[in-house]
């Protein structure tokens, strides 16, 4: 056992896993954070090949300059921990490319409704009203910092002494919060067009479309791209990542890299520590999983360690699928102008879920131009990709190049000619190629089947809180609650290290943030 007292290890460092992590060393505890990889980030995490830097997975974002008042979430801990991040904004967010026409998604709401009525006058009326219904929403969820909320009973005297304005405005909100996007469009929109492009931005959002994704969550990204709009931090997602590994260190926690946690340890039903695959084993007191809720049911706990039947519904959680990745260095030149995000939906009649439909591309380097080498870019696309049937075996390279590569024998590769409808001669411009798989999904982020996270429809399933039924175990990521994406793991992060000290540490770094005394 390691002789250095540990108050919290957490296993994982994605924005959820640091996120905690950060918050508790800001709180006074102690704590060790282990990442199985060479870098930190997870899902979020950067890599460099040949002079390109690559995003790994999310690229767009809102919120986080140092102008902006800390209504998104990672910017609160960022503020928490004295850290700040240099961005460029821009606008428009990205094109949408669809069979029939191409679509500018502007930040600012009332240029995107003006695109919409270009196509269909009745339809942008409609969105109008949908968007409104969730603004509303958005103007009163932000007046309750999510940096001040919890998961254990100290969160309803907390309201109620803080924020009681607050949550009486908030009251006739609750049917909203508790219904999925799907309803609210349902009551509002009729125009099949706008329906469709309500699916679009929430699969982009949580991978499953508005029946399946929660309002508030969709509130939140909608009014943060109206007040602050879109803003590419500099460095790309790494940055983010490096400046929370930084806050943790700065507040006394660790991090250690490429120590691979293979089992968490429980006694009589509490948490001891855990064990790494090396055979060393750390003593703590709590442990948080920021693996996935398959990998820490499934594989970081003994079968013996849980409840059978809870451990049975909880690996029985549906998945979405996971990916298809190229990550490609292009030569620049006679690409003025070209815009940074670009979806691609390839097939009107068939549905935006089914892989290889939907393709999202990122091209950040024209907007941050030191991550390529002079007179180049990175551009990175995916689709959803099945996990089902990939196998490293002899026929393992052949399937990456026909499923992705234009080298590959396939003349029907939907990366490619996805790609090939925002830069016709992207195939003459490859200079860097790399393809990453399910099987690469799975490996180098530590995710079960790869997968993006769970598939659980809003306001039939709800996603587990932190809390685990082993004392002193704990989860956070986009298998907890609130779910997929930036914002969704940092609150799970956020809720999870709040749970864990007195109201009044929580409340210090409130009045840190928001001033309020």
């Amino acid at each position: 056992m390691s002789n250095e007292p540990i108050d919290v290890v957490i296993i994982g460092s994605g924005i959820g896993g640091l996120t905690a992590g950060a918050l508790l060393a800001v709180y006074g505890q102690r704590v060790l954070i282990l990442e199985s990889h060479s870098i930190p980030g997870g899902a979020a995490h950067s890599f460099t090949k040949r002079g390109f830097h690559f995003d790994s997975g999310p690229s767009f974002y809102s919120g986080l300059g140092p102008q902006h008042q800390s209504f998104n979430p990672l910017k609160q801990v960022l503020d928490v921990l004295g850290e700040s991040l240099e961005v460029i904004p821009y606008d428009p967010i990205g094109h949408y490319h669809f069979p029939d026409v191409t679509f500018p998604a502007c930040a600012d709401l009332l240029r995107y409704r003006q695109a919409v009525a270009q196509i269909t006058p009745t339809g942008a009326k409609e969105l109008e009203r949908f968007e409104r219904q969730l603004l509303a929403l958005y103007d009163r969820l932000k007046e309750i910092p999510s940096l001040a909320l919890r998961a254990d009973w100290q969160l309803v005297p907390v309201l109620l002494s803080r924020y009681l304005p607050s949550l009486i405005k908030l009251l006739p909100q609750l049917p909203i919060i508790n219904s999925s996007v799907g309803q609210i469009m349902d009551r509002e929109v009729k125009d099949p067009w706008v329906r469709r492009l309500i699916d679009l931005e929430c699969f982009l959002l949580s991978g499953l479309k508005a029946r399946g994704t929660v309002a508030p969550e969709v509130a939140f990204v909608l009014g943060e791209r109206a007040r602050a709009g879109a803003e590419y931090p500099v460095g790309g997602s790494g940055a983010i990542v490096s400046a929370l590994v930084k806050g943790l260190k700065r507040w006394g926690g660790q991090l250690r890299l490429n120590a691979h946690v293979d089992r968490i340890l429980v006694k009589s039903g509490a948490v001891v520590g855990v064990e790494l695959r090396s055979g060393e084993t750390i003593e703590a007191p709590t442990v948080i999983s920021n693996a996935t809720i398959w990998d820490t049911y499934g594989q970081l706990l003994r079968p013996e360690d849980l409840p059978p039947n809870y451990r049975q519904a909880a690996l029985k959680t549906p998945a979405v699928d996971s990916f298809m990745h190229l990550h490609l260095g292009i030569k620049a030149d006679g690409l003025e102008g070209l815009t940074g995000h670009h979806v691609v939906v390839r097939d009107a009649d068939v549905d935006l879920t089914v892989p290889g439909n939907t393709c999202m591309i990122s091209i950040p380097s024209v907007w941050d131009n030191k991550l390529a080498p002079p007179g180049h870019h990175v551009v990175h696309a995916y689709t959803l990709e099945p996990y089902e049937g990939w196998q490293k075996d002899v026929g393992y390279q052949q399937k990456k190049q026909e499923r992705a590569s234009f080298r590959g024998a396939s003349l029907t590769q939907s990366l490619y000619q996805a790609l090939e409808k925002v830069i016709p001669d992207i195939r003459e411009r490859v200079t860097l190629e790399l393809i990453g798989t399910p099987l690469t999904h799975a490996y180098f982020l530590r995710r079960d089947r790869g997968t993006y996270g769970p598939a659980l429809a809003a306001g039939k399933e709800m996603l587990p809180s932190c809390h685990t039924p082993i004392r002193g175990l704990y989860r956070v990521g986009d298998s907890t609650m609130p779910g997929i994406g930036v914002p969704a793991v940092t609150i799970s992060g956020m809720i999870c290290a709040n749970t864990l000290v007195r109201p009044d540490l929580v409340w210090s770094s409130v009045k840190r943030v928001f001033g309020k005394g």
